[in-house]
């Protein structure tokens, strides 16, 4: 008789690699019947994915495995230097490597794959599934909302003529309040990038997939799941299957991928020492960087608010060096910030004398922190986010109120949600005449201040408190979520 696996296909970077992973385990732990492989493709000289791989891998069962494909060589630069960008090149030319390990794989003890799963970023890899007739799902790790707008680009697309970035409009998507075009994900909003065109082929490829898993759950996006599921996102075509299978949040016991230490972290006896339900968290992120002066804002800002916080911050990047080009005439310029201040402590960008005022009821940290157990805290009662999706399902699993500070990808989208739809956050409104995005230190005090002191904080508080007992049912016997995956398991049989 054939042995049958489930093969999973996550994206390069280590924030895909672990929700895959997540996704991996939660299966297993339901179904550990059915063997799962991990495709594997680290970015070259990655630590940090080494390192996670060592640990996964050393507590997994046999039924999991990992499997590394090489790491495709880009002949030429990419067209586009983004990130995003180069996910979806490196999958595509990794489809080679993709179709020898399938064969390897299935010509091994006969074995059938009964599902592909792969992160939408390896659309590329769809193909290659089909060629061996696999039944493909995509793993779509970020908000329903997202979802949505990717499935509706195309009609967006067809609709419009200008760049979203260059038109003032409001985006009516199905099943979402309405959008203020800057507020569209980032990869939306250019049509002249490659980027673009990527997601407009990934809204072409999904409706092709036999099924799409999200990591969210029925009841925190109740009208956009639905808008999806009746077909409204993709008028006129196939809209997939639609399987919930969240929150999918990281074991407590599972080593974070920035740790380097088992020992419990410095800010968490801090901690211990606040009362319950009093400090405000601030963490953006492993790419939220702001510059000097945005820093220095928010410090006035809490200072002001009177608060207890815990805030997180990266160090702002050095300014490249100065440049000397050659002119027209054969002479000499010089090119770069000869003012530009290179940073290397947070002494030189906090105001003078802020963590001596604020010592006690505020606590700066300038590296990694363990998000999640942070906010299962008793001491922490709200969280100032970049709206990055694992971190609004980490605050909602905890019931922490939000204060919503979005900085790239589909985080806007994701404050629209949060703000408008949801009701779960607050947010903050950029100072006029500023430079795009800076907000003030008022601003950032005032929200602070209605978050944890005022009959509307309270009112967002007990939203995300009812939130937090929906997201605790869905995942339990009869809940939603548990049925989204029971029914995948009965597909894969």
């Amino acid at each position: 008789m054939a042995a049958e696996r489930i093969i999973m296909y996550p994206s390069m970077g280590i924030s895909h690699l672990m929700l895959m992973v997540e996704l991996a385990k939660l299966f297993h732990r339901r179904h550990p019947a059915t063997p799962i492989a991990v495709l594997v493709t680290p970015y070259p000289n990655s630590s940090l994915i080494t390192a996670y791989l060592d640990h996964i891998s050393s507590a997994a069962p046999s039924s999991l495995s990992f499997h590394y494909l090489p790491n495709p060589s880009l002949s030429s630069p990419p067209s586009s230097p983004t990130t995003p960008s180069l996910s979806f090149d490196r999958a595509r030319l990794n489809n080679p490597n993709l179709r020898q390990t399938l064969e390897l794989i299935m010509s091994k003890d006969s074995v059938v794959v009964k599902a592909f799963v792969i992160d939408f970023f390896n659309t590329a890899a769809h193909e290659v599934a089909s060629h061996f007739g696999i039944p493909t799902f995509y793993y779509f790790p970020i908000s329903a909302c997202a979802l949505a707008a990717t499935l509706y680009l195309p009609t967006v697309h067809r609709t419009t003529v200008n760049s979203l970035k260059d038109m003032d409009i409001h985006v009516y998507i199905p099943g979402l309040p309405p959008v203020p075009s800057d507020h569209m994900p980032m990869s939306m909003l250019d049509r002249t990038t490659e980027l673009y065109y990527n997601f407009l082929d990934l809204a072409a490829q999904m409706p092709k997939a036999e099924g799409v898993i999200i990591n969210t759950f029925t009841m925190l996006e109740a009208r956009t799941v639905k808008a999806i599921s009746d077909g409204l996102c993709v008028p006129g075509g196939r809209t997939p299957p639609l399987f919930c299978i969240g929150p999918l949040i990281a074991e407590s016991g599972d080593k974070d991928a920035g740790s380097d230490s088992d020992e419990r972290h410095g800010c968490l006896s801090w901690l211990d020492s606040q009362p319950s339900r009093s400090v405000l968290f601030l963490c953006f992120g492993s790419m939220g960087v702001f510059s000097a002066r945005q820093l220095r804002e928010m410090a006035i800002g809490l200072e002001r608010s009177g608060h207890r916080f815990l805030w997180v911050v990266r160090l702002p990047p050095s300014p490249p060096p100065p440049q000397e080009v050659v002119d027209k005439s054969g002479g000499k310029l010089a090119c770069g910030d000869h003012e530009a201040q290179v940073i290397s402590t947070l002494e030189e960008i906090l105001p003078a004398g802020f963590v001596e005022r604020t010592e006690g009821r505020g606590l700066v940290w300038d590296s990694w922190v363990p998000q999640v157990e942070v906010l299962s805290h008793e001491s922490v009662g709200g969280f100032v986010t970049h709206c990055g999706w694992n971190s609004v399902l980490e605050a909602v699993w905890h019931g922490l109120p939000l204060i919503a500070w979005p900085i790239f990808a589909e985080q806007n989208l994701n404050k629209v949600f949060l703000v408008e739809e949801a009701k779960l956050a607050l947010p903050l409104e950029a100072a006029e005449e500023e430079e795009e995005g800076f907000v003030g230190a008022e601003e950032l005090a005032r929200r602070v201040r209605e978050l944890m002191g005022s009959k509307s904080g309270k009112a967002i508080r007990e939203r995300v408190m009812r939130m937090r007992d929906g997201a605790k049912a869905a995942i339990r016997e009869g809940g939603s979520s548990r049925a989204a995956l029971d029914r995948l398991a009965q597909l894969w049989k």
